[in-house]
């Protein structure tokens, strides 16, 4: 997948996938479901049944595979959210759009040294990006800080927020 085709100028700050431990919970469910069908077939002498032990772990491979062909990009522009594994979906938040980030380190991420980043953006159609599970979450967040504030004085954009209105709207101009 080379992203960088049609903008050279665009370098590739930081790519990486949401972590497989996401899919702990349903990994486990899923062998101990093959593994129960497996001994009803063989205690109830119907062994044909054994084949409805695929059902599960079919499901299984499909959830590693969603997870795997998740991809975050983190580039000099724009951040790049890659879904999909018969189809892919390519969503692009321009990174002066990002508003706030938070860093979310839950004890069993934290365990596996993962962390999500939220950012809230004024994307319309991302307007909050959850970048899940993933390795060294301080250093990215902090390279999408600097990277958003390098981007946003190189297009001299600032971003207002008008309260009392009731709508939130937000406003983006350039100076």
């Amino acid at each position: 997948m080379e992203t960088n085709e049609i903008n050279e100028d665009e370098d590739i700050i930081w790519r990486g996938h949401p972590s497989q431990l996401l899919n702990l919970g349903t990994h486990v469910v899923c062998v101990l479901l093959a593994a129960g069908i497996v001994v009803g077939a063989i205690l109830s002498g119907i062994l044909p049944l054994m084949a409805l032990a695929l059902v599960p772990l079919a499901w299984a491979f499909w959830k590693y595979l969603t997870i795997r062909c998740r991809v975050f990009e983190l580039t000099s522009e724009r951040l790049r959210l890659y879904e999909g594994v018969l189809n892919q979906e390519i969503g692009e938040v321009e990174l002066y759009r990002v508003k706030d980030t938070n860093l979310i380190r839950p004890f069993w991420l934290r365990v596996f040294g993962l962390a999500t980043i939220k950012a809230d953006t004024s994307d319309r159609s991302h307007p909050i990006v959850d970048l899940e599970a993933i390795k060294d979450g301080v250093k990215v967040r902090e390279l999408l800080r600097k990277q958003v504030e390098k981007l946003r004085d190189k297009k001299r954009v600032r971003e207002v927020d008008f309260d009392g209105s009731g709508d939130g709207d937000e406003l983006e101009f350039e100076s």
